[in-house]
């Protein structure tokens, strides 16, 4: 792994989504040498489903060498991004270097892309990194090396990466687009640049879109993290730069990239937006294991919404004990909103669960609403009443849906 050097020694970072990811492990890796980091990010209390808080990162950058200011932002609001601002200034004294990495993803095709998630998207990755750039720039124009970092693509124009999810390349883009124009306006004054990696990185969101087995195909967030602060001790002639995280860091001298891998040895799944066309990067997660949500033609809307959560919590209260009880193998398919297929495999090995068919064949079909879903699994709908009032189709084993009561009960805790 890259060496710290030392150089971001008292230097202030604001870091947008810096609680988990590749955000908090830029924040680390910069604390290694002492500098000032500020957590603008929205997970003040714990998550249920996703891990860390701006709290429990601060103390994990005070731990590692580095002062942290802990900020409860929303990038979409502009209060709040200038009230951190003002904090981290007060704090202190300046703000050297902004990274934007908070960003939201939603692979769905045009007519399966609720306006909702459009807006989210485009508030989040487009006019929250416009945003938190434009209020931190006369903040950097103060500082010796002054730079701004965005998490985005390179800006590839290959019509493939548009056809299966156009809102969220529109959205990615606009945050390359701001690094094309941002680093030409203030050229001479701040380095603008951009990171994206050459493989799939192991977070949060990839768990989402890769479903089970798709962690060893990954590396971990310690490469982009590692790549970062390749750049950002760079002087700021260094600008205008569409970085990749391998080649940047080979040019620092790094050879051995099996460090970085979730399971050394094994093949790595490139990342969007490269050569890869998406068809065969489905094709290689499928081919290791993984349950790809995006494919040619429509994506699953569901695969990164209520129902990928649901079946997070499903996938965490699996055992030996529930696939002996049950002995069955469950195929979902639903409609409404989070259209898709899922599965629950409670007959094989400790069980197992994700989106698209079950690997063997099911012994019983339930199709109902994802909203109807999300409700059965919550508690507030057993299966014989919406089998009973309609919502619920069973094709199969009734008694094995009444069965799956009891894994709902589990559940209804957790939710």
């Amino acid at each position: 792994m890259l060496q710290n050097t030392g150089k971001l020694a008292g230097c202030t970072l604001f870091i947008t989504g810096a609680s988990r990811g590749i955000g908090k492990a830029i924040a680390l890796k910069a604390a290694r040498d002492g500098a000032n980091v500020v957590i603008a990010a929205k997970t003040a209390d714990v998550h249920p489903k996703l891990p860390g808080t701006i709290y429990t990162a601060a103390a994990e950058i005070e731990a590692a060498g580095g002062k942290a200011l802990p900020c409860i932002v929303d990038v979409r609001d502009e209060k709040q991004i200038n009230d951190a601002v003002e904090q981290a200034v007060e704090k202190f004294g300046g703000i050297d270097i902004l990274v934007n990495n908070a960003s939201a993803i939603n692979l769905t095709g045009t007519l399966e892309t609720p306006m909702k998630k459009i807006d989210l998207m485009l508030g989040v990755n487009l006019r929250g990194t416009y945003l938190t750039s434009k209020l931190c720039i006369p903040h950097l124009l103060k500082s010796k090396n002054p730079h701004i970092l965005n998490l985005s693509p390179p800006l590839n124009l290959n019509p493939v990466w548009f056809k299966n999810h156009t809102a969220y390349t529109m959205a990615k883009y606009g945050m390359s687009m701001c690094v094309l124009g941002m680093a030409e306006e203030f050229r001479g004054s701040i380095a603008v640049n951009a990171l994206w990696p050459k493989t799939a990185i192991q977070t949060a969101a990839m768990d989402m879109l890769g479903g089970s087995g798709i962690g060893k195909q990954c590396r971990k967030v310690e490469i982009m993290a590692d790549a970062a602060y390749a750049i950002l001790e760079k002087p700021s002639s260094f600008t205008g730069q569409f970085v990749i995280d391998e080649d940047i860091l080979k040019k620092e001298g790094i050879k051995d990239f099996d460090i970085y891998a979730v399971e050394p040895g094994h093949p790595l799944l490139p990342d969007f937006f490269l050569d890869e066309q998406p068809e065969d990067l489905a094709k290689q997660m499928e081919q290791h294991g993984a349950t790809p949500v995006f494919k040619s033609g429509k994506a699953d809307s569901a695969a990164v919404g209520p129902i990928s959560e649901t079946f997070s919590i499903i996938k965490g209260i699996l055992s030996p004990d529930i696939v002996k009880s049950t002995q069955g193998v469950y195929r979902f398919d639903l409609s409404g909103e989070h259209a898709g297929v899922w599965y629950i495999d409670l007959k094989n090995n400790a069980g197992s669960a994700g989106n698209g068919e079950p690997p063997v064949k099911a012994d019983v079909v339930m199709s109902l609403d994802s909203a109807d879903f999300v409700k059965m699994f919550g508690g507030k709908l057993k299966p014989t009443m919406a089998f009973m009032s309609g919502k619920l189709k069973v094709k199969g084993d009734m008694g094995l849906a009444i069965k799956l009561e009891k894994m709902m009960a589990m559940m209804k805790s957790k939710l």
